[in-house]
């Protein structure tokens, strides 16, 4: 079974022949909605939207924990994050698609682990290379297959939001080392790390980061959810193709 958390663009998933939704109460308290179920490609799938299936729950908000425990439970091969971004390095240009490598985390105050009970044994995990490398080939491979264009590597930068950046923090986080921006990125990576899940993302590039492109002076909202729109067609065709290649 293939999860996939989809994110903002990416609500419901809609080449999924779906059989069944199903609330799953955990230890964390409530996923960000029904789990759906169904298959695409004959591979068995789970579907979650991250933001709530009308978009209603805004990044800070979002009950991770919860999200990553309800998918555990149901032992997926693989999880498959969707989630937009701006783009700060110049060539990822509103609609690329990318399959970030490294993380930089700059969120706070969120739930950010399993291991915060002092009645248990310190554990730390290693989060060297943070996503999955048999996740991230595969999404790589499957994009080939599918004729679309991804790049392959990129530092997602993980901030707090819900508000954008200013200019002066997307300069800092370029300095940083970061080529794209999202709300999303931790502590959810982290998360899948501490449950042994398989998991990687693949970045849509919904606008240019604050400061850079035409977005030298103000981002234009209305903008970010057609540029989604149109590159959903890609990561759905990619996700089709993940499957074909899973069964390979």
């Amino acid at each position: 079974m293939f999860a996939i958390i989809g994110g903002s663009g990416m609500t419901q998933l809609s080449c999924l022949e779906i059989s069944r939704r199903q609330i799953i109460r955990t230890p964390y308290g409530e996923p960000s909605g029904p789990l759906t179920f169904g298959k695409m490609k004959n591979e068995d799938i789970v579907f979650l939207a991250r933001h709530g299936h009308g978009h209603t729950i805004p990044p800070h908000a979002v009950n991770y924990r919860a999200n990553l425990w309800a998918l555990h439970a149901l032992k997926p091969s693989h999880v498959i994050s969707v989630a937009s971004v701006g783009g700060i390095r110049a060539d990822l240009t509103p609609g690329q698609l990318v399959v970030p490598d490294q993380i930089i985390d700059y969120t706070h105050g969120r739930k950010f682990t399993y291991f915060d009970k002092t009645d248990q044994r310190v554990t730390h995990i290693d989060f060297t290379l943070p996503y999955c490398q048999k996740t991230r080939a595969l999404l790589l491979q499957a994009a080939s297959n599918a004729n679309e264009t991804i790049f392959d590597g990129g530092v997602y930068a993980a901030t707090e939001g819900p508000r954008l950046e200013t200019a002066a923090e997307i300069n800092r986080l370029e300095r940083d080392g970061a080529d794209m921006v999202g709300m999303t990125g931790m502590p959810e990576a982290a998360l899948a790390r501490e449950l042994g899940l398989n998991y990687a993302t693949i970045a849509v590039v919904a606008n240019y980061a604050a400061g850079r492109g035409t977005n030298v002076n103000a981002i234009p909202l209305t903008e970010i959810y057609a540029v989604l729109e149109q590159a959903m067609v890609g990561v759905r065709n990619i996700l089709e193709h993940v499957v074909s290649c899973h069964g390979d």
